[in-house]
């Protein structure tokens, strides 16, 4: 291994050293509660280092969304490559996706439902927002698949399937959002999964045609 090579290597190293630090922090403190030294202290690192990776606070905690976006995609692309799946099944696999994804780490997906807006993505680099930008219109996609077969095939009605998407993806950010508050206000019941179930169920039954 030469000498780039191995700089290379602990550049990663250390970045992935900040992340996992952040995740920490950003759990147990909450993204406005968080902070550089916070964060710094975890990684048993100087501030400095913190800001030789990382240019500010957002810029640290949408990696840490690129991270939950990548597992988002790839859970629900498998969903919609699995072609020998019904459709009622496949609104169900989508279902259990999107639970698992939030069962990876349920505070930090919360955190991220309210990161993203158009007053954080601005605080980003051109660079990283764009990333984020680009995630999130690839797991859209792969929703919108979905059903977008089903609409081609006659079985689901004969609207836009981004349309869909979007009620998917809404229903699934509000419902974590609620479940979120509903802990607050009594902590240890995890209501999320039936909902859900009830949820996708409804609307597999809306868009089905009669």
């Amino acid at each position: 291994m030469g000498i780039e090579e191995r700089k290379e290597r602990e550049k990663e190293q250390r970045r992935q050293q900040i992340m996992d630090a952040a995740k920490k922090v950003f759990s147990s403190n909450g993204f406005g509660g968080a902070t550089i030294e916070n964060i710094a202290e975890e990684a048993e690192l100087s501030p400095a280092t913190i800001y030789l990776y990382f240019k500010n606070k957002d810029e640290l905690f949408a990696s840490l969304n690129l991270r939950m976006l990548q597992a988002l995609i790839a859970r629900v692309e498998n969903v919609s490559d699995q072609k020998n799946l019904s459709f009622e099944k496949k609104i169900k696999a989508l279902e259990k996706a999107l639970y698992e994804v939030y069962l990876t780490d349920p505070v930090n997906v919360v955190n991220v439902l309210r990161f993203q807006s158009k007053e954080r993505l601005r605080n980003l680099s051109p660079e990283l927002s764009s990333q984020i930008r680009d995630y999130t219109q690839k797991y859209m996609k792969a929703i919108a698949e979905i059903f977008e077969n089903g609409v081609q095939e006659g079985i689901f009605l004969n609207r836009h399937p981004a349309a869909f998407a979007d009620i998917v993806w809404g229903l699934f950010a509000g419902l974590v959002l609620l479940e979120d508050t509903k802990n607050g206000l009594n902590p240890g019941k995890d209501l999320l999964m039936p909902t859900l179930e009830l949820a996708m169920e409804i609307i597999g039954r809306g868009i089905k045609k009669n």
